[in-house]
């Protein structure tokens, strides 16, 4: 079942209150994909006991999520010394001070 928020007439949060209060439980729109893969079975339980995933989905979920930092990481890396001149950046936090002993 879905549901859609009427856009027309409404007028700031008062409009938006009235309408999640006729529907209480309306958080979005869930889109949910279904794919077929075909995975090598070894390899497959492999990844799935690496990280410790408890279902298929979370393995394929925790593989996909670290092939993603991983090319962060790389186009990171890619970036040193690609700037010469650049200066560090002032930090914004202070520095921890240093636990006195009660005397």
């Amino acid at each position: 079942m879905r549901f859609r928020l009427p856009t027309a007439g409404l007028a700031g949060r008062q409009g938006l209150t009235r309408v999640w209060l006729r529907q209480p439980y309306f958080y979005g729109t869930m889109i949910c994909m279904k794919k077929t893969f075909n995975v090598d079975d070894e390899l497959f339980n492999q990844a799935k006991t690496a990280c410790g995933a408890a279902t298929d989905t979370e393995t394929v979920r925790l593989g996909l999520q670290a092939l993603v930092r991983h090319a962060a990481y790389q186009n990171l890396r890619a970036l040193i010394g690609s700037e010469p001149h650049a200066q560090d950046v002032p930090r914004r936090r202070e520095r921890p001070r240093t636990k006195h002993r009660a005397a």
